[in-house]
């Protein structure tokens, strides 16, 4: 049993119940109708692979009636005379013809196919993506990164080959089961009705067969989806760092092999699925020719009908040509029943509506009727999806106004809603209740794209990506200049570091930028979201897991990009939000406070709490650095020559013991941080 964390509190998952249950291949409606119509764009090129395979299948059943003719006319003449060199010479050269012509038509059809099969699978593959692309970002914070990975790679490459081969197999093996049943009727219709008696028995099995296959193909794919979790979760920086800080690295590994030992299982299973069934039917097929000859005997001896020695051997090597056409359909039919559970599970992902999407008379931020920057809630309701039914909301009523140019800081107990405040004023979420307002006008009649251009957002986790310093700054703006990208850099605080670098702007930062210090990744973010240039700036914590140097230099870089912005923070460090022009206390999703540093404080609340809560942690970091230093260094020499009980009391240590034991008034008397925390009068 495995713990997996909601909104709503911990709740228990049976893992293998989960499994079974994405193993079940979802109920598409109309699913052969939606996977035709992925061939839409090419069906002029479908067109002429049709044809050149109607043309191939032909050609193929005429060499055994020409077989027959080589042996009744040519080799062996009914009417007794002796071989007929020259029509013998004239049908040898036919089949040879026919042979190299069939050959160049394969050369062609191969081409058309594959070009055909792989832009079917690459089309869908970028559908997939870009559907993702729209989805709202709680999607992503309910779905694995892994499983998501395997939906887009495993899934869609694993129908891929059926994508490929299915309609010119389809076609050609039908066009080549016809011509071959024709041809036997007008060799002999009752050597005919022997040779196809068992299959409508097959066709039967076969589709049992192809249920079970169908269902293991979905085993296997979610097992497949889960080695690709474990990899990504694992594999990472952050996941390895985990491993190894745990010592952690033997369980790891033991549950990718009981993943892979899983896999491997499932996939003999997919593979040896219907072997049985094809190899009873290969025997009972190649049966045919012996049943043949000895009806053919019997009819002979019986003198019930004139059969030729011609043709016997023209009727059984068409009915051995008849085999291979009739194991590839079977053969095409379980791929197809296999492959449903894949097209399902991917067009699953495609039927996912995004919760956040734009009104049909959606207009741009520009249009909208007040002053840019200008952000507005108006009892504001919002409650995450996996949330408890009889949970309380997360936000609940939340109303403020930002004005352009305005700091606006929120801050608050963990989990009183402040992240999420700040998520929805892009209309990243999607408010359940209440209105939204930026520009004046409300942001489910904006358009998100024209949102986000007047946004930048600076996150606790600043997420690089593994390439140059020059392109994780240049994904806010492609089109930047160089004068350009040393201004903001500079502004951030961060061109002098870089141009240190042995590479400067093209030093490679690593994965999520684990080559940097948290510091500069902090302020490579800030330097990308000042390219961009936006009115408004979103800061989530943005120093929160800095050091205390780190901190005061990304500070300094954060008050710089604020200004002329409209500047929402959130902050745990209250030093961070002292400077804002208005500050709300959020406490259990409501606005229980607001009013500026010095009006909070007065105000003896929440607010005030929190603040005198921090300058006794302060003072306590203070106090236990400085018993640390009195110990180890005056009293600790003392120590080492005198016994314990006699030694007298060290009057440095004495002072910070009582100044960690005695009450700490709040902002009582001058301390370093005063600057911070001014005494009021």
């Amino acid at each position: 049993m495995s713990m997996v964390g909601g909104r709503g509190g911990f709740r228990g998952v049976d893992e293998n119940a989960q499994r079974r249950l994405n193993a079940e291949a979802p109920r598409i409606t109309g699913l052969g109708s939606r996977v035709v119509s992925l061939f839409r764009p090419y069906r002029w090129r479908i067109f002429w692979t049709g044809v050149l395979v109607v043309i191939g299948a032909g050609i193929a059943v005429i060499p055994p009636l020409i077989v027959q003719r080589i042996f009744d006319d040519a080799l062996f003449p009914v009417d007794g005379g002796g071989p007929q060199l020259q029509l013998l010479l004239w049908l040898v050269s036919a089949m040879v013809g026919l042979f190299l012509f069939s050959a160049v038509l394969g050369v062609a059809q191969t081409w058309l196919t594959s070009t055909v099969g792989n832009s079917v699978t690459g089309d869908l593959r970028v559908r997939l993506f870009e559907h993702l692309q729209a989805m709202e970002l709680g999607f992503f914070t309910r779905t694995k990164t892994g499983v998501i990975q395997s939906r887009l790679q495993n899934d869609v490459g694993g129908v891929s080959g059926v994508l490929t081969n299915t309609v010119t197999s389809i076609l050609g093996n039908v066009v080549t089961v016809i011509a071959s049943l024709v041809a036997m009727i007008l060799i002999d219709w009752r050597l005919t009705l022997i040779a196809v008696f068992l299959m409508p028995f097959l066709i039967v099995v076969q589709r049992k067969v192809g249920q079970v296959r169908a269902r293991i193909a979905g085993e296997t794919q979610e097992s497949l989806s889960e080695l690709t979790s474990i990899t990504q979760e694992t594999l990472s920086v952050s996941g390895m760092l985990l491993s190894k800080a745990f010592n952690r690295q033997r369980t790891e590994s033991q549950r990718y092999q009981a993943e892979n030992r899983n896999q491997v299982t499932l996939q003999v299973r997919r593979a040896m699925s219907g072997q049985g069934f094809f190899a009873v039917v290969q025997v009972l097929m190649a049966s045919v020719p012996a049943v043949i000859y000895l009806v053919s005997g019997y009819l002979i001896a019986g003198g019930t009908g004139a059969i030729t020695a011609g043709t016997v051997v023209a009727f059984t090597t068409v009915q051995a040509r008849l085999l291979q056409p009739l194991m590839g359909l079977m053969r095409v039919s379980l791929d197809l029943q296999t492959s449903s559970a894949l097209f399902a599970r991917i067009f699953e992902y495609l039927d996912l509506v995004p919760e956040i999407q734009d009104a049909p008379d959606a207009i741009t931020v520009a249009e909208a009727p007040g002053p840019l920057g200008r952000i507005e809630f108006a009892d504001v309701v919002f409650r995450y999806p996996d949330a408890a039914a009889d949970a309380r909301p997360t936000l609940q009523g939340v109303s403020f106004v930002a004005e352009p140019g305005q700091h606006v800081a929120f801050v608050g107990p963990s989990g009183a809603g402040k992240t999420t405040v700040l998520y929805l004023a892009p209309r990243l979420y999607e408010a359940h209740g209440g209105a939204v307002l930026f520009a004046g006008a409300d942001v489910r009649t904006l358009t998100q794209e024209s949102i986000i251009d007047q946004v930048g957002i600076v996150s606790q986790e600043t997420y690089l990506f593994h390439a140059t310093i020059r392109e994780n700054l240049l994904y806010a703006r492609p089109g930047a200049t160089e004068d350009e990208l040393i201004a903001a850099c500079t502004a951030a605080n961060i061109h002098h570091i870089i141009a240190g670098f042995e590479d400067g702007y093209d030093t490679i930062v690593g994965e999520r930028g684990y080559r940097l210090s948290g510091g500069e990744k902090q302020r490579i973010a800030i330097a990308r979201v000042l390219l961009k240039d936006p009115p408004v700036l979103l800061l989530d914590e943005a120093t929160s897991a800095l050091d205390t140097v780190s901190e005061r230099v990304v500070q300094e870089a954060l008050d710089e990009a604020a200004k002329g912005r409209t500047t929402l923070t959130i902050a745990h460090r209250l030093s961070t939000v002292i400077g804002a022009d208005v500050i709300h206390v959020l406490e259990a999703g409501e606005i229980v406070e607001s009013g500026t540093h010095a009006e909070l404080l007065a105000r003896g609340g929440l607010y005030a709490e929190l603040a005198a809560q921090q300058v006794a942690a302060t003072r306590v970091i203070e106090t236990e650095a400085v018993i640390e230093e009195a110990v180890t260094g005056r009293v600790g020499a003392a120590l080492a020559h005198r016994r314990a009980d006699q030694a007298p009391e060290d009057s440095a240590g004495a002072d910070a013991v009582a100044t960690l034991t005695a009450p700490v008034p709040l902002l009582d008397a001058p301390r370093t941080d005063d600057r911070v925390y001014p005494a009021e009068p």
